[in-house]
């Protein structure tokens, strides 16, 4: 044997112990295959979205329906977009999601839908329209001892110097496929604006009505649909109460004519929820008459029910007004307990659920009828909300529909 092959079996024979450790390491003591590494757990699965429209409450404990959630914007997403998905309006998304561009969220971006509302403080019968809230509620009649059921649907109301009215009426009757006749302030307006009205706007799409229409007992005001969804939310109409295409064929089917209508302007709603009295804070109208900067803490008391203060002084609890003053100076429409030393808005965030930004199960919407206006020069001109040269609503009445 010569030296080389010498060299080479010495070098195997050193080599094959170091190879037969290795091939022991991957077999474990009865010389089976080892286990391999666990993989680490599956991510919950993202829990779906709920229903934003139906609810039902103990009426003698209960003044919040429905809860927050959050979800994160996709790509092409704008708020007008997930607010249609979720059934709130424009207002109430941008309000509740401060510093976020309305066109461009961005991808991945956490977005807190307000779906969580707190009943006005007005009789819970019929309709009851909380202006400032831009929020319709719906309380069908029903049996002593039943749990009371509410819907509720974002609306479109009057531009400031076309103020929709506040008070009590009653539905007078009802029309399906509606025509409308713009009244001479409406016709006017649009003329100032380059657009010639005709005097009489048949069913179709270019009717501003939509498919369903609720006259009222003040005339020429209604409760409609909307050939233009994306202003849902907003102050875009002349003084009428505008639904989403769905919502307004969805609610007409129940309300009767005869049911009452009940309008208020309440900026800060108040209601116990878990035991705890919550504060609800929206914007103040443009054209509120109140002084709220000077008087706030008067008025903001003015809007606790007796019911409310009643109950505050039987469990001898106290308001935080410190907190009813933060909540009021930043406005978010997202409801906080104000008996509760340490409850704040980021508390409510953290602990609100993380949903699949989808049209929930069992919503009025099927997710692309009627798809809301993505055309940002379009949708500025819904957001105009003055005009000082309109009539007001008073100087009008008894004119024919407006919307």
């Amino acid at each position: 044997m010569n030296v080389r092959h010498s060299a080479l079996l010495r070098t195997i024979s050193l080599a094959f112990p170091a190879l037969l450790l290795s091939a022991c390491s991957l077999l474990n003591g009865a010389g089976q295959p080892a286990e391999p590494e666990p993989l680490p757990p599956a991510a919950p699965p993202i829990p779906e979205p709920v229903a934003t429209h139906r609810y039902e409450i103990d009426p003698e404990r209960e003044d919040v329906i429905g809860q927050i959630q959050v979800v994160k914007a996709n790509h092409e997403d704008t708020l007008t977009d997930i607010a249609r998905r979720f059934n709130v309006g424009y207002e109430e998304l941008v309000r509740a999601n401060p510093g976020v561009d309305p066109w461009l969220p961005g991808e991945g971006r956490e977005i807190v839908v307000p779906s969580q509302f707190i009943l006005p403080n007005a009789p819970r019968e019929g309709l009851v329209i909380n202006s400032a809230a831009m929020r319709l509620f719906y309380f069908p009649k029903r049996k002593s001892g039943e749990k009371q059921v509410v819907y509720t649907h974002p609306i479109g109301i009057g531009k400031v110097g076309w103020k929709t009215p506040e008070g009590t009426t009653k539905v007078v009757r009802k029309a399906k496929d509606p025509t409308w006749r713009p009244g001479p302030g409406v016709r006017a307006e649009h003329k100032k604006n380059g657009e010639i009205l005709p005097a009489v706007v048949p069913p179709g799409p270019d009717n501003p009505l939509g498919t369903r229409a609720m006259y009222l007992g003040w005339p020429s005001y209604l409760i409609h649909g909307t050939n233009k969804p994306a202003g849902v939310g907003l102050r875009s109409s002349h003084g009428c109460i505008r639904l989403f295409p769905e919502d307004v064929e969805f609610i007409y089917e129940m309300v009767q004519v005869g049911d009452k209508v009940t309008v208020v302007n309440q900026p800060f709603v108040f209601g116990w929820h878990d035991e705890q009295l919550y504060l609800q804070a929206y914007d103040v109208l443009e054209d509120d008459p109140r002084d709220w900067q000077k008087a706030q803490k008067k008025l903001i008391s003015r809007s606790l029910a007796q019911r409310i203060q009643a109950q505050l002084k039987s469990r001898a609890e106290a308001i935080n007004w410190e907190a009813v003053a933060k909540l009021a100076h930043e406005p978010r429409g997202i409801p906080v307990s104000v008996s509760a030393a340490e409850a704040s808005i980021e508390q409510v965030l953290a602990a609100a659920p993380r949903v699949q930004n989808r049209v929930p199960a069992g919503a009025t919407w099927d997710g692309r009828s009627g798809l809301p206006a993505d055309d940002q020069q379009s949708f500025q001109q819904l957001l105009s909300d003055s005009d000082p040269d309109a009539p007001s609503s008073s100087a009008t009445r008894g004119a024919p529909p407006r919307t």
